[in-house]
């Protein structure tokens, strides 16, 4: 059976006039009650009634009468009405059919229709002589289409060395890592091409089905970024190296500097160092002192009681000894040794053979690899994975694995909510004030200039800390949804995993009660799961 939707008619009589509602055939869907009410009203016949008409549209068992009045002496032709899309790139018509002897539309009347409503582009010939032939009503027909705008290429720059802050380091046979052939650092010759600048390209604008212009989206530019040591071609499109070095991207912009070498350790010989580009230390970080560079750094020795920060990665080849004071963040990765009483950041992966009673944090893995590769104490978040040899210890050291999210999110986290609580408990010691306030201008009591002030005062910053209050809600609420929402992440245990360990994946935690061996953790319906490695 041919599909068609379900439509309506005005049946002109003697005893007056009857809407006469068609059902669907074929699947279609059925008249709409505000689409013939619509009509209706438009036509001036008011006399109807509701619940009838309603129940008539409903009604799949034939064709439906209902009275709807007096005849206003016209009779109806076929009727077209038109919807122009809110972009202005689609024309929808819609068609009712005549009363008894209304005229039918022919092609040049429906034409003629789309030219007043100002429609120039786009008509759709093939779809008018389609509704001529069957002629469906209660249905959209698209009778124009605008065209739409043809984007362009966006600019891109093309990089010619490793600019990548996800390189692995090599593997001893034994599993350990190898601190002589590491291969994180992209060398540059001098005369090296380093990036090349390709130019937007631009598209071709639409058209809309009035005839108006559309332009295409605004095309993203870029240029080269440098820093010193680079020359920039005639054309400004391309970048090479002046010198023999480490090159490296920083936020868009290309860096190539000598390495900055300290022959000893950093200590009071050499005071706290700062650097734009990469830094060398031949032997170690003294504690109390700091190193700060806007590449990399790379420490023969061992760090103790320091502070480090790198815009690119840092290499500690004997490990971190923070002394419990100790800081180590870098905007890509670490690699060390190990890592003892210390805090370590990472915005990339943290790879080490063992971390012990320290607070490290990396955005992506952490992998605590080697022979011993042990976790014990302190707490040890990652954006996607934390995987180890051993977690924990049979004497039972508190120990906080947390997987799932990005720690940065985490820790705002942590500092929303505390600041909420705050800026609750100062709501709450201004609110008696105010309210006793108001009460008192209720009853009209007599008030001092001087306590009129300082009302006035309490209660601008009451107006303040509320709407402090509201935009830290709405921040929590997008904080606390990142981390329901983080997938994927897991924690991989390839040896023991000991009770004191407490688990924490995405926003479902669990308490290590007995020694698990061989063990990955995921998120699995709201809860964590063990499983097999």
């Amino acid at each position: 059976m041919e599909s068609r939707n379900g439509y309506f008619k005005l049946d002109i009589r003697d005893v007056g006039v009857f809407l006469l509602v068609y059902p669907p055939t074929g699947g279609g869907k059925p008249a709409e009650v505000k689409d013939a009410v619509a009509y209706l009203e438009q036509k001036g016949y008011k006399g109807f009634n509701l619940k009838e008409l309603n129940q008539a549209t409903l009604r799949m068992d034939g064709i439906q009468e209902v009275y709807v009045g007096e005849w206003n002496g016209f009779q109806e032709n076929e009727q077209m009405a038109l919807t122009v899309s809110i972009d202005k790139m689609l024309v929808f018509c819609r068609f009712y059919p005549p009363s008894n002897q209304g005229k039918l539309l022919t092609g040049e009347d429906i034409q003629k229709d789309l030219i007043s409503h100002q429609v120039k582009v786009g008509v759709q010939l093939e779809e008018i002589a389609k509704f001529l032939k069957e002629r469906r009503y209660c249905t959209n027909y698209i009778f124009a289409k605008g065209t739409p705008p043809v984007n362009g290429k966006d600019a891109k720059i093309e990089y010619f060395f490793n600019t990548s802050h996800n390189l692995k380091p090599k593997k001893n046979e034994d599993g350990s890592v190898n601190y002589h052939e590491l291969n994180t650092i992209s060398h540059v010759e001098k005369g090296q091409l380093l990036a090349k600048l390709h130019k937007e390209e631009p598209g071709t604008p639409g058209i809309d089905v009035f005839g108006n212009e559309i332009s295409g989206r605004q095309l993203k530019t870029l240029k080269l970024e440098f820093g010193n040591n680079i020359t920039l071609s005639e054309d400004g499109t391309e970048i090479y190296s002046n010198v023999t070095g480490h090159a490296s991207l920083v936020n868009r912009k290309v860096f190539v500097s000598d390495v900055f070498e300290v022959p000893a350790d950093v200590d009071n010989t050499t005071g706290n160092i700062v650097y734009d580009g990469n830094v060398e230390i031949r032997g170690n970080v003294k504690s109390g002192f700091s190193v700060r560079a806007k590449g990399d750094i790379i420490i023969e020795g061992v760090v103790e009681g320091a502070y480090l920060h790198a815009g690119g990665q840092i290499i500690v080849k004997r490990g971190i000894h923070g002394m419990s004071k100790g800081k180590v963040e870098a905007d890509n990765n670490v690699i060390t040794k190990f890592i003892e009483n210390a805090t370590v950041i990472s915005g990339g992966f943290i790879e080490t053979e063992s971390i012990l009673h320290s607070n490290v944090s990396a955005t992506t893995d952490i992998r605590v690899s080697g022979r011993k590769g042990f976790v014990n104490g302190g707490t040890i978040r990652a954006g996607n994975s934390v995987e180890a040899q051993t977690v924990g210890s049979e004497m039972g050291a508190v120990t906080r694995i947390e997987v799932g999210v990005d720690p940065h999110v985490k820790a705002r986290y942590g500092e929303i909510q505390k600041e909420m609580t705050q800026i609750g408990k100062e709501l709450d010691q201004m609110r008696p004030i105010l309210v006793s306030f108001n009460e008192k201008v209720h009853r009209k009591e007599p008030i001092s200039p001087d306590r009129m002030q300082q009302v006035q005062m309490i209660a601008q910053s009451f107006k303040l800390k509320q709407q402090q209050l509201n935009a830290h809600r709405a921040e929590f609420k997008e904080l606390q949804g990142m981390i329901r929402l983080s997938q994927g992440a897991k924690i991989k245990v390839k040896g023991n995993i000991y009770p004191g360990v407490s688990i924490q994946i995405s926003d479902v935690g669990m308490n290590i009660k007995s020694v698990r061996a061989c063990s990955k953790f995921v998120k699995d319906q709201g809860e964590v799961v063990v499983r097999p490695l």
